[in-house]
């Protein structure tokens, strides 16, 4: 397993620091996140955030956890701030120069990612992320699998052959690719290119995987795989994953988060979010009135 070395930020990520107390059950009474949460891996606490400086947020005083081992699915039309909201989670949005967390904190294992000895690089190996389009490197499969292991000065033959057949095994591929490992990526169907971007994330054993529209760009069956994929990684991972598919959604989550101009609704279960809502404006979307 490739771990930080003990000098880096990050390993504070492994101890769990002191967070604020949890919200009382009167205060949970106007909020749009019910549930007391006792594994918080992510603790999302006030969190606005801006492209442009502070001038205008795109979220807006969000406030959830997201438990650990779990499957929590962020739903909400376009435009709504979800995949704004999973690129904060491993500092993707650091690369916008103009952006900026104006208020709260993102806290994972108590470490509040966005303090200023926390190295993004670091972050980004506790907290992988699967784009919205298959984005496979144009080298062999197994390089693609290694390269994250090789950035980090792992040169191991054995070590290296060892975690690329895990990682291709744990993402469901290996029996389809063991034969041709040293072909190109490119050579692989779509849903194959996706669930290879998967196994080069989880080659370096983050702790959280953020997925995002992960089958937008995949047909009826590819999106099957990927969802069989993400119930078996769930053993293994925390998961987040941003879907317009509402029926993805009370297939793979545990938890669903629904969001709407920068705002956060309503965040509960997934069986109460679709079949139950607090919030009429849940209901409507998940309903299909609007969306």
């Amino acid at each position: 397993m490739v771990t930080t070395s003990p000098s880096d930020p990050m390993t504070e990520l492994a101890t769990p620091v002191e967070s604020p107390a949890k919200a009382s059950p009167s205060t949970k009474a106007n909020n749009p996140n019910p549930i007391a949460e006792q594994d918080a891996m992510i603790e999302i606490d006030d969190v606005s955030f801006s492209y442009d400086m502070g001038k205008t947020n795109v979220l807006k005083n969000i406030s959830f956890n997201i438990p650990a081992g779990k499957v929590t699915a962020l739903i909400g039309p376009s435009g709504c701030g979800k995949s704004t909201l999973l690129r904060c989670l491993n500092r993707m949005n650091d690369l916008v120069d103009t952006s900026k967390v104006t208020t709260g904190q993102i806290r994972i294992m108590g470490q509040d990612i966005n303090a200023h000895d926390v190295d993004p690089i670091e972050l980004r190996k506790q907290v992988g992320m699967v784009f919205q389009k298959y984005n496979p490197f144009p080298k062999s499969i197994y390089e693609n699998v290694a390269y994250g292991l090789r950035i980090q000065g792992i040169k191991n033959k054995a070590r290296l052959d060892e975690a690329v057949e895990k990682s291709l095994q744990r993402a469901a591929l290996w029996n389809e690719v063991k034969d041709r490992l040293n072909s190109s990526a490119l050579g692989l169907s779509g849903g194959q290119q996706q669930r290879l971007c998967i196994a080069r994330t989880i080659a370096v054993n983050p702790r959280i995987v953020l997925m995002d529209e992960p089958c937008s760009a995949l047909d009826p069956i590819a999106t099957a795989r990927i969802e069989e994929l993400i119930a078996e990684l769930q053993e293994e991972f925390t998961i987040v994953i941003v879907t317009h598919n509402m029926q993805q959604a009370t297939r793979v989550s545990d938890r669903t988060a629904f969001f709407y101009l920068g705002e956060l609704i309503e965040y509960d279960d997934t069986t109460t979010i679709f079949g139950n809502p607090s919030v009429t404006q849940t209901e409507d979307y998940v309903s299909g009135r609007f969306g």
